[in-house]
């Protein structure tokens, strides 16, 4: 793209295709706001104060190396996020490992993708969210998405749709909804019971691709066993879908000539994420789309690199190339190509690491870069809290987020247009951004934050270099041999245009399960789960079921497209939607001002009455600040295998103001 009197041009790309959706033309606005920082800021008496780069990373290192000698390299933790370039997300996991010492890192796409890539790991061996090039849907005869609504978040992806009959399972009638053939609508929490229905509606109606089923995979039987328990009354009555559409959706899929099933964050963001999950790809499976030309599974990625983000090694569990810390033969290559003696182990995820802050044996002090987490972490009055808790917060970011307005230091870095580096899209492939406009006086990039403190706490600076060309190469060192293997990527070979889908050594991998997946036998795997429901069922005090999600115009928590004022005067505050009778039983209207009240706090909201809701549901937007938090009701309740915690329901009420 190009970037014309502040204006956002796209170019011709094979996944957008020349197209941008609102949130992208108007990008630039941010690289002249008026509430962009340019100076470092340190809290003094209460307030924050302009001071000097010098004075804010001293202050910033002093506390760090106390509070480590007092407290041992645990006491600090580390907080990144799904938008940072690889370049830094591999940076910021060995700054914490190697400069810090600390196991305390994790970042904010652990709220993201972390039950698909679970999900994904389970079943083939190997996570890249689509192991495809996002235009092989475009000769798809049929697709089954499953709580994703592209339509508003990421709409240029739409037109890969088009051609295809399009079943959509989401509780709301949403724009994607709109655009379907077929529209299922569960309860919100009962999609894993709708996914064994359609498995056990796919083997009764004699749609199981059984040669696809002998020759590669295994665990059929055990996945059975508790799918044919759900039969389609059954499963009706759970999830209030009717028994016609289960059978019109499994013959939709296993009548096309080619098929694919895809999740976004409407399955993920559970205490059952993985396996619900799982429970999809099941039923990929047993139709035999994985690992087939023109047809498959893939997850929706919901950050700008969240794919590459959860790759390099700022996730509690990981090191460079998609490898386990906890996996000897990686730790040494990792050593080795970082030149140290000692990693420290695993780590807290990420609402267990917010939780612990300031607690006993928690971190007492905590590094943010490119997250907002008093916003978009769930149960977010008490994350705010914990953050007061600690000794020392110190925020990274380009303009005064709620979690940088509660910091003790504030560091002004570089966005998009900005910097250059590496993103890793959807589908797997290594993206080159180059810079496009200089820096503005005052402000330096996250990788110069990083050697600034790395030094200052007696690192040598080659360790730690901030050009981001130098820092891939050593990246490219560090993954070589992993899952997600960069060895091959250079920068040459990006700005030349060659499309390089990881793993690659020599040449890249557009379709990466043609011939066999990845686990050492070849095989993918079944995975047996059951359905459990919401952790937090409705009753007498909470009658109904909140579920959260995305609008067009904003993006994540809204720290930066609230101040673009297109957006903002497009969506200005956080709404609820409601089913008319259920407004009325609780005496509001359209327009009216309302709270939602949950076991954990207060939002207020704007009552939008929406009739395709359905009657026991409401639904939130997540990117407002202040009252507005939609995150101030939603459940921290883990998923055991990804640690997700649950966001997409918990059991609310409705108030009059």
């Amino acid at each position: 793209m190009t970037i014309t009197d502040g204006r956002v041009t796209p170019r011709e790309f094979p996944t957008n295709r020349g197209g941008l959706c609102q949130k992208g033309w108007t990008s630039a606005a941010l690289l002249t706001s008026p509430a962009r920082l340019t100076t470092p800021l340190v809290r003094r008496d209460g307030v924050l104060q302009p001071a000097t780069w010098d004075d804010a990373l001293d202050l910033v290192a002093d506390k760090l190396a106390a509070l480590r000698a007092a407290h041992g390299p645990d006491a600090v933790g580390v907080f990144g996020g799904g938008g940072l370039t690889n370049e830094k997300s591999y940076l910021l996991g060995k700054f914490a490992r190697v400069a810090l010492g600390t196991s305390q890192i994790d970042y904010n796409g652990r709220f993201c993708m972390s039950s698909a890539a679970a999900a994904g790991l389970r079943a083939f061996g190997l996570d890249r969210g689509m192991p495809f090039p996002v235009t092989d849907l475009d000769r798809a005869d049929a697709v089954l998405l499953i709580g994703g609504n592209p339509a508003e978040t990421m709409p240029p992806f739409v037109q890969h749709l088009r051609g295809a009959e399009l079943i959509v399972v989401d509780p709301r009638r949403t724009a994607t909804a709109e655009l379907a053939t077929l529209h299922l609508q569960p309860a919100p929490g009962t999609d894993l019971a709708l996914a064994l229905g359609l498995l056990h509606t796919a083997v009764a109606d004699g749609r199981l691709d059984r040669d696809y089923l002998a020759e590669r995979t295994t665990g059929f039987d055990d996945a059975w066993r508790i799918a044919a328990t759900w039969w389609p009354e059954r499963v009706e009555r759970v999830t209030g879908v009717p028994v016609a559409d289960q059978r019109a959706a499994v013959r939709m899929l296993a009548e096309a000539g080619n098929a694919y099933v895809l999740t976004g964050r409407g399955a993920e963001q559970h205490a059952t994420g993985a396996d619900t999950v799982s429970a999809w790809i099941n039923l990929a499976l047993a139709l035999g789309l994985p690992g087939r030309r023109g047809s498959g599974y893939g997850c929706l990625t919901g950050q700008g690199n969240g794919q590459g983000g959860r790759e390099h090694g700022q996730k509690a569990d990981q090191l460079p190339g998609y490898r386990r810390i906890d996996d000897p033969a990686a730790r040494e290559h990792v050593m080795g190509v970082w030149g140290v003696d000692e990693l420290p182990g695993p780590g807290r995820s990420a609402y267990e690491l917010l939780d612990a802050l300031g607690q006993p044996g928690g971190p007492k002090a905590l590094l943010v870069f490119g997250s907002n987490v008093v916003v978009s972490a769930p149960r977010a009055g008490h994350v705010t809290d914990r953050l007061a808790a600690l000794d020392l917060l110190v925020v990274c970011d380009l303009v005064l987020s709620e979690t940088a307005a509660v910091a003790d230091v504030v560091l002004p870095v570089t966005q998009w247009a900005e910097e250059s580096g590496t993103m890793t899209n959807l589908e797997g492939r290594v993206l080159l951004r180059q810079q496009a406009v200089p820096v503005p006086e005052g402000v330096r990039s996250d990788l110069d934050v990083l050697r600034g403190l790395a030094t200052r706490l007696g690192q040598p600076a080659e360790r730690f270099p901030t050009e981001p060309e130098v820092v891939f190469e050593e990246l490219r060192r560090a993954s070589a041999g992993g899952a997600a293997d960069y060895s091959g990527v250079t920068y040459d070979r990006l700005r030349a245009g060659e499309a390089l889908h990881w793993p690659v050594v020599d040449r890249g991998t557009p379709r990466v399960f043609l011939d066999r997946f990845a686990h050492p036998d070849g095989r993918a795997r079944f995975t047996a789960v059951e359905h459990r429901g919401p952790a937090e069922p409705p009753d007498a005090d909470y009658p109904l079921q909140a579920t959260t999600g995305r609008v067009l115009q904003h993006y994540q928590s809204g720290a930066q497209t609230r101040l673009v004022a297109e957006l903002n005067a497009a969506e200005p505050e956080t709404y609820v939607e409601v089913h008319p009778d259920t407004a009325a039983r609780a005496g509001l209207r359209d327009g009216d001002r309302a709270a939602v009240v949950s076991r954990r706090g207060r939002t207020l909201a704007r009552v939008r009455c929406v009739p395709s809701l359905l009657i026991d549901v409401v639904f939130l937007p997540f990117h407002y600040a202040g009252d507005g938090r939609a995150n101030l009701l939603t459940n921290p309740v883990l998923d055991p295998t990804s640690r997700m915690p649950e966001f997409k329901v918990c059991a609310v009420r409705l108030e009059t103001v």
